[in-house]
């Protein structure tokens, strides 16, 4: 537990009472109210990530009384998570896996609190060295985490050693979403896309950044969306490898169950496709959480085993992988995204953010600001140009890549850093 912090009734804390608060709690980035008041909601604490090892060990416990089904009865996914895949890695984390690996990528990098709208929000904060850096907020989503992006850090904040120029440099925000990994989770509902993003515009200015650019992928497409279209002074444009393109009535034919009209090009078609794939076989996850987060949470917050073989499904079918993640993602990688959400509680939180938005995130957008987009032949639809520029109408940039897939800066870092580097390139 954190060090006990004794102040004086009869006055505030001094600044050596705060510091030495900071020190002795930046370990879960809590602090004694009375030293939090003193501080003011927009202080800017410091945070280290160390989950106690009685944690840890408890992990490994409930990893190794896991009771398992029975193997599926199909030859194939068809029915979710094969318990052949699985059950490897669920055993691997319950005895080789290092937790202390995943801590350490976290704690690499400088990490903060502050307080936003009423919520304790987390983020990771790296500067370039580079004078002229270009500030960026970076978005994760679900079932991501600021986990997914962290090696994208060092080759956008230092370009000169990572392949680039120094014109390419970034400063680097990435938040956790409320409700994700040690943000703190809503205690009401309204914490939807829309809040999130006047949130961050607040935590950009707060660390001084008047002008700036956000890039999301997932749920972080949707928040960098919703900022576009708040469009707050400072904003420059954004960048999304999932962008919401799917015209009005190519939405309402996929609703209806219609098969792909005539006149659509290939591109199109092929788009159409995909997403009528989505609704019929791949969005049952998402019905759930959109209609009944609290109940599945209960099994994803008791169950380890549960809590791996929903994640791990989606992993496998949204990385480029052709439904086997282990091709894109390392054991380690997965677990430590997964363990994250066990060690903060944040499974039923997280799922929560569908009921709060339960809306149709493909279906075309009304954006004006610059708006960039990737996209990645992995992705759960391939957006056509043809429609990205009906919903994107200043889209400054458009490139489509031949690796990677929904998670695209976890599977492919080095080409989602040259990828935004191109698509920032006319907003410096």
């Amino acid at each position: 537990m954190p060090a006990e912090v004794k102040t004086n009734a009869a006055s505030s804390p001094t600044r050596r009472e705060l510091l030495a608060a900071t020190a002795a709690t930046a370990a879960l980035g809590i602090l004694p109210k009375p030293v939090q008041a003193a501080m003011g909601d927009d202080a800017i604490r410091p945070f280290k990530c160390a989950i106690p090892q009685k944690e840890v060990d408890e992990l490994r416990r409930r990893v190794r009384a896991t009771r398992w089904p029975g193997r599926e009865t199909v030859p194939d996914r068809s029915q979710g998570a094969q318990l052949q895949k699985l059950k490897p890695l669920v055993d691997y984390w319950g005895t080789e896996y290092d937790w202390r690996r995943g801590e350490k990528k976290l704690n690499a990098h400088a990490q903060f609190m502050t307080r936003i709208d009423g919520l304790d929000i987390h983020f990771i904060h790296v500067k370039s060295k580079h004078k002229d850096a270009l500030p960026l907020i970076m978005t994760h989503g679900w079932p991501g985490s600021v986990l997914e992006l962290v090696n994208t850090i060092r080759p956008l904040t230092d370009p000169t050693a990572h392949g680039g120029t120094a014109e390419d440099a970034f400063h680097v925000v990435i938040p956790s979403m409320p409700g994700y990994g040690f943000s703190e989770v809503p205690t009401e509902t309204g914490w939807g896309p829309d809040r999130i993003g006047r949130g961050w515009h607040v935590l950009m200015k707060r660390l001084g950044y008047d002008r700036y650019v956000s890039q999301g992928g997932d749920w972080g497409a949707v928040v960098s969306d919703k900022m576009a279209a708040q469009a707050p002074e400072g904003l420059l444009g954004i960048h999304t490898n999932m962008p919401a393109t799917v015209p009005p009535d190519i939405a309402k034919a996929l609703a209806d169950g219609e098969p792909a009209r005539a006149g659509l090009s290939a591109d199109e078609k092929a788009a159409y496709e995909q997403m009528n794939a989505l609704y019929t076989k791949g969005a049952g996850y998402a019905l759930m959480m959109v209609t009944r987060p609290q109940t599945l949470g209960y099994a994803l917050t008791d169950s380890p085993a549960g809590l791996a073989a929903w994640y791990y499904d989606k992993f496998a079918d949204w990385t480029y992988s052709g439904g086997d993640p282990e091709k894109s993602l390392t054991r380690d990688e997965m677990l430590d995204d997964i363990s994250l959400y066990w060690f903060t509680g944040t499974a039923t939180s997280g799922a929560r953010l569908y009921w709060e938005n339960n809306a149709n995130n493909f279906n075309a957008v009304d954006i004006k600001i610059p708006a960039a987009i990737t996209v990645f032949p992995g992705e759960i639809y391939q957006a056509p140009r043809s429609w990205a520029e009906k919903a994107y109408h200043n889209l400054i940039y458009y490139n489509k890549v031949d690796k990677g897939g929904h998670f695209a800066a976890w599977e492919q870092p080095d080409l989602f850093t040259s990828e935004l580097r191109a698509a920032f390139r006319t907003l410096r």
